[in-house]
């Protein structure tokens, strides 16, 4: 059995990010990984007037008052964006030919998500928000 490589919390904390702002996190990007990041922002900005952008388990995110709708990030070799699992079941079928677990889509640094899809992906996750929202008798 091998041994397993200890992480310093110092390592751990790189790995997720350590910018306070999304100008920040933004800054510290390489052009390309800015440029892809930069028109996903810009699709998403105005499909939430409501939210807000913050840092959110060290990626950019963006939070409704009824909680975070999407998360997106850059990473070693793709862009990921975290609609949640929902959104992502409701577009499978738009979905295909991108890599995808639950809750993130991966996408190519050149090749950003198409603004209808991720329109898409905003309105039936806004759409499982209200819904959880008025269970809860908000």
């Amino acid at each position: 059995m091998a041994a397993r490589k200890k992480t310093s919390k110092k390592a751990a904390k790189g790995r997720m990010g350590s910018a306070a702002t999304v100008e920040a996190y933004f800054a510290n990007l390489t052009p390309d990984k800015r440029a892809g990041l930069e028109k996903l922002r810009r699709t998403l900005k105005p499909l939430l007037p409501k939210a807000e952008e913050c840092i959110s388990y060290g990626v950019p995110a963006f939070r409704h008052p009824d909680g975070v709708v999407a998360y997106y990030a850059a990473m070693k070799s793709h862009l990921s964006f975290f609609p949640t699992s929902y959104p992502i079941e409701v577009c499978a079928k738009e979905l295909k030919g991108y890599e995808t677990s639950r809750g993130t889509i991966r996408f190519p640094i050149d090749a950003p998500l198409p603004a209808a899809l991720v329109k898409k992906l905003i309105k039936a996750r806004l759409t499982q928000m209200k819904e959880a929202a008025s269970l809860k008798g908000r």
